[in-house]
């Protein structure tokens, strides 16, 4: 993939029926990284003929878990530092000065560093105030990090060498509209009721009960939807329902085994 100076990085991505939005993500980190590697499990929208049209070599893998696929996308990049980004995130202009200072004398000493993502919800065309954020570490070398191969969870695990977190923010847009919203409540609950099966949760019966006022009162007031407006109030709405849904559906799966 040919870019303007591009830096010893390899981003990979990993995708499902983004052909609506992937190019966001790839049109911003294109001129930063020699090589962009998107993994598809099996998209029947034009998610692949996108990211081939703007440079990307995208390669297929039968969908195996989060982390485990994100693991196998590390496989298949040429570089030591990578840039793990979603397809629903893009990088902006300040963040890539900071990496591009970075690695303006050399490739750095550090092990990895910590993205702030900051959500934009739909319709919204700039942060708000007080937009939640995610930490994360999406630009690691891996002969000192790895994502952990875990089919629920993607984190990358450190095994040797210092972290910092960079300071300017990636925009994050992880639902298209409430439809899509509530139906990656529905897919990623049952994802989060494996895992809480194989670890265990304490006194699951009076989470039911109170899940959905304090995941409320969470999104509400200490992420800051409260300053989005009736926007803010509908989207903390439906995320106190997805904290309970996952806790309904836990709570029926221990049911079902009594």
């Amino acid at each position: 993939m040919a870019t303007a100076n591009p830096l010893p990085i390899s981003c990979y991505i990993i995708a499902h029926n983004e052909g609506d939005r992937i190019a966001i993500t790839i049109n911003s980190v294109r001129d930063l990284v020699e090589e962009v590697i998107v993994v598809d499990s099996g998209s029947n929208d034009d998610t692949v003929a996108v990211c081939e049209s703007l440079g990307a070599r995208v390669i297929h893998n039968i969908w195996p878990g989060y982390g485990i696929q994100k693991r196998f996308a590390e496989e298949q990049c040429a570089r030591d530092w990578l840039l793990n980004l979603d397809a629903d995130e893009e990088l902006t202009p300040e963040i890539i000065a900071e990496i591009r200072a970075i690695f303006s004398s050399g490739k750095p000493n550090e092990a990895g560093f910590v993205f702030q993502i900051r959500d934009l919800l739909p319709g919204e065309k700039k942060l708000a105030w007080l937009a939640h954020t995610d930490h994360r570490i999406r630009l690691y070398d891996r002969k000192k990090a790895r994502v952990e191969p875990s089919p629920h969870y993607d984190p990358v695990k450190v095994e040797s060498g210092e972290i910092k977190t960079l300071q300017s923010p990636v925009l994050h847009r992880s639902f298209r509209s409430l439809s899509h919203m509530l139906a990656k409540i529905n897919s990623y609950s049952d994802v989060q009721v494996a895992a809480l099966q194989k670890k265990g949760l304490a006194f699951p019966c009076l989470r039911l009960i109170i899940e959905y006022p304090l995941a409320f009162l969470k999104a509400y007031f200490l992420r800051a939807y409260i300053l989005r407006g009736r926007r803010g109030f509908v989207y903390a709405m439906i995320y106190a329902h997805g904290r309970f849904v996952r806790i309904a559906k836990y709570v029926e799966a221990l049911s079902s085994r009594a």
